[in-house]
């Protein structure tokens, strides 16, 4: 008998995954938010023969300013963090933004990374004001410092 047949006549088996117990089902409005932070590289497309984006980009910026949620930019797009519905709709908010200063077509590369409501946050308990992205970066820059890796970058 072919493999193939054997594998289609096994009996189903149930999936159990034991390492998450979040049920987005049945996640209410009254669970706790979660805390994102993204990664985001909006492109503004079709907007003529300057290849630049500056203007766009500098919209997507007092956009974000205005959201009041920690940013920041960088040579390939820009971090953002704060409450996933806020993160959320501050990058909507900058498409419609690019779009209202002319920009026929906007694409966006998006990554969202989020910590379990249940997980402390150094910023949700005073510690400091710095954000979590800041908090990733010095604590790889503390790190690096003890190998004398990367002494000669810049030094944020």
């Amino acid at each position: 008998m072919p493999r193939h047949t054997r594998l289609n006549r096994a009996r189903p088996r149930k999936l159990t995954v034991r390492a998450c117990s979040l049920d987005l089902v049945t996640m209410s409005a009254t669970s706790p938010e979660l805390y994102a932070t993204a990664d985001f590289c909006l492109i503004p497309m079709g907007t003529g023969p300057d290849p630049s984006v500056a203007e766009y980009v500098a919209e997507c910026a007092r956009v974000l300013e205005k959201s009041g949620l920690k940013y920041q930019m960088h040579g390939y797009g820009t971090n953002l963090e704060g409450p996933w519905q806020a993160v959320s709709q501050a990058i909507h908010d900058c498409h419609a933004a690019v779009h209202a200063k002319g920009a026929p077509r906007v694409a966006t590369d998006i990554r969202i990374g989020t910590r379990a409501p249940s997980l402390p946050r150094a910023a949700a308990q005073g510690k400091d004001d710095e954000g979590e992205n800041a908090r990733k970066l010095r604590r790889v820059k503390e790190i690096l410092g003890k190998d004398n890796v990367g002494s000669t970058s810049d030094k944020a």
